[in-house]
């Protein structure tokens, strides 16, 4: 139920479009795709699913009617180096790319019933509850009246500055010239 073709001469890019379209398909489905498909990609996937159906037919003994296209793998292969001619005697590269082509044909299978799950080897460990900090002791046994020295915020430790002292400190200098 296999197919492949070896070194086609197609570039991957042109020959994984037209495989979009008929991944998934059922094999009559892909058939009439094909025949309606303006692409030199359409025409080599043609012969391909046909080899593809008598494989399945003869080798398989399955009808190919009722199957899908599983696999359709399209890589990049060799790629052929030749030149094109410029000014002054010099040539540009270019390169011909060719691809490898796989098609696997596979019997539809129905959507499969969800199976029971099995029990886990490792159960899941339940999240640790994170407790609330109490108060040091050191900071409940200070007295009323003093505050720590750890305590104070940095609000209180730097002065305010407003625009007025800020105008006052950026005083200009004045510039003497010389004549």
């Amino acid at each position: 139920m296999k197919a492949s073709l070896r070194s086609v001469r197609i570039a991957p890019k042109k020959a994984s479009l037209v495989a979009k379209m008929i991944r998934g398909q059922s094999v009559p489905d892909a058939v009439h795709i094909l025949e309606h498909t303006n692409k030199k990609a359409a025409r080599i996937f043609q012969d391909l699913l046909r080899s593809a159906m008598a494989n399945a037919s003869h080798n398989e003994k399955q009808d190919p009617q009722m199957m899908v296209i599983k696999l359709l793998t399209v890589n990049k292969a060799q790629a052929y180096h030749r030149g094109v001619p410029m000014a002054r005697g010099r040539v540009r590269p270019m390169r011909k790319f060719l691809s490898h082509i796989n098609l696997t044909l596979g019997l539809l299978d129905e959507p499969k019933t969800k199976k029971p799950a099995k029990n886990a080897s490792q159960t899941a460990k339940k999240p640790v509850k994170k407790t609330e900090k109490k108060p040091s002791p050191a900071s409940a046994k200070a007295p009323a009246g003093k505050t720590s020295t750890k305590s104070k915020s940095k609000a209180d430790t730097t002065p305010s500055t407003s625009k007025s002292s800020a105008s006052k400190k950026a005083t200009p200098k004045s510039s003497s010239t010389k004549k």
